[in-house]
């Protein structure tokens, strides 16, 4: 009798359970390695590259042309090395998924510039120098470029540390308190759309130095868009945040500070963002103006002398400068906001 029970207390299949036992276990096959039209891509237009710069090679200064060919050589050793990896390591196969096409491309366009440039000639001379000439001015001035762009940090994270602490302070004064709303909004409305650009002939007046005047006009450009973000969000933080806390005796420092601003941060990274573009064209400009080293007084340097290889030397060190302090900002952004993390990526 026991016995009879226990089987009828046993489940017993369905079809439909079966069917769903079965699509559980079925097993999907994981690519152990690249396919050969994506790991040969950079070796192979690098070689087309090296074909290229060797035709192109006869209108070319022999020193100009020994440097771009061993860093070809070695793109190409490298990239032959990184293929070779990949079959052992998967976040390097990952990785060349998603970087060997754009790699690839990026090398064919230089093939591209120096094909028009340096091999048939169809742009005017010196102001279209070919990749081996921009390279060899990277080499041959790479101490000035390099303490150029010393000073040109230095110039940027003084100019943007001091307009963003300045920004947040008023961006919250504006958002939260009326009395500061209604003096400080008629100021950003006047004040805030000029281009701090704009001020230059002002600053040089005013201020004591060269080197004052360009970080307070890079603190005028970051302090706009901060201030009016920062002022945003915290005007906007929901009525139920603010009740909750207040039902619990949350004082007001504490409704400010633990509150409105971290419901503001999205704003507020919204707000840094665009002050960080905004300061990156406020230092370039600044720095032809009185300014004795940086990246945007090199560049008017070079085309004063019409060394327009070293003037496309600093651009590329500019893109990389520039990319590297947004991406730093963004991993800031990540770990602070990290709900949001992957929403926009750079």
């Amino acid at each position: 009798m026991n016995t009879t029970v226990q089987e009828l207390k046993e489940p017993v299949p369905t079809p439909a359970a079966n069917t769903k036992m079965r699509s559980v276990n079925i097993v999907v096959p994981v690519t152990t390695r690249l396919p050969a039209k994506i790991w040969l891509a950079v070796p192979l237009v690098t070689a087309i590259a090296f074909v290229i710069h060797l035709w192109a090679a006869k209108n070319q200064p022999a020193v100009e042309t020994n440097s771009y060919s061993v860093f070809l050589e070695i793109v190409f050793g490298i990239s032959l090395l990184i293929a070779g990896v990949q079959l052992f390591c998967p976040p390097v196969r990952r990785w060349m998924q998603h970087m060997c096409p754009i790699m690839a491309a990026a090398i064919l366009l230089l093939s591209l510039w120096e094909a028009i440039t340096s091999g048939l000639r169809w742009l005017p001379m010196p102001y279209f120098p070919g990749p081996p000439g921009v390279l060899q001015s990277l080499i041959t001035d790479r101490a000035r470029l390099f303490d150029s762009t010393w000073h040109s940090l230095f110039l940027l994270l003084s100019g943007y540390a001091l307009g963003v602490a300045v920004a947040l302070v008023t961006g919250v004064c504006i958002g939260w308190f009326a009395p500061a709303r209604y003096w400080g909004m008629p100021l950003l409305k006047v004040v805030g759309p000029i281009p701090a650009t704009a001020w230059v002939p002002l600053a040089m007046v005013v201020s004591p130095s060269a080197m004052f005047s360009a970080v307070g006009l890079i603190a005028l450009a970051v302090w706009f868009p901060v201030t009016m973000l920062t002022a945003s969000g915290i005007s906007n933080t929901k009525a139920s945040y603010l009740d909750v806390a207040r039902t619990l005796g949350a004082s007001p420092a504490y409704l400010i500070f633990r509150v409105a601003i971290p419901a503001a941060m999205p704003n507020i990274f919204i707000g840094l963002f665009m002050g960080l573009g905004a300061s990156f064209l406020t230092l370039v400009v600044a720095e032809t103006v009185g300014v004795n080293s940086g990246l945007g007084w090199y560049v008017s340097w070079a085309q004063g002398w019409a060394e327009y290889g070293k003037v496309y030397a600093a651009l590329v060190i500019m893109a990389a400068f520039f990319s590297t302090i947004m991406t730093v900002l963004f991993k800031v952004r990540d770990r602070v906001l990290v709900w949001q993390k992957g929403v926009i990526k750079w």
